[in-house]
């Protein structure tokens, strides 16, 4: 049975910031899609709709990240795990951006995800081997 996590007042400064900026970036997106069509459009739409989903992404996976850290993690939560959530929260993001970038322009296969991925993992292992 997992015990309950709770989070010093110093956490939640930056965890609420985070949040509502992650849930107004899905409000934008989910406008985005719905009332601009991003397929038929370019220019400033492409760009509203690619900056809302990056927005959205980094904080849901920061969010998802830090809060795994929390609950799987055996030591106190310190800062580190905010920051390592939110650069990965950031290397996923730009991940996802990458793929749908290459759905739009009809070249995405699996190897190149799988490709991007790979790649968002070395540099992730970099910054932290130099660490």
């Amino acid at each position: 049975m997992p015990t309950e996590i709770v989070l010093p007042q110093r956490y939640r400064r930056y965890l609420l910031p985070m949040a509502i900026v992650s849930f107004l970036g899905w409000m934008a997106w989910v406008i985005v899609i719905f009332k601009l069509d991003p397929f038929e459009s370019t220019g400033w739409i492409l760009v509203l709709f690619f900056l809302s989903l990056f927005l959205a992404l980094i904080g849901s996976f920061t969010l998802l990240g830090f809060g795994l850290r929390c609950w799987l993690g055996k030591e106190e939560v310190s800062y580190y795990h905010l920051t390592v959530a939110l650069r990965q929260g950031i290397l996923l993001s730009l991940c996802t951006l990458l793929c749908v970038g290459f759905l739009m322009l009809g070249i995405l296969k699996w190897w190149n995800g799988f490709l991007l991925l790979i790649i968002a993992v070395l540099v992730e292992s970099f910054i932290t081997g130099r660490r």
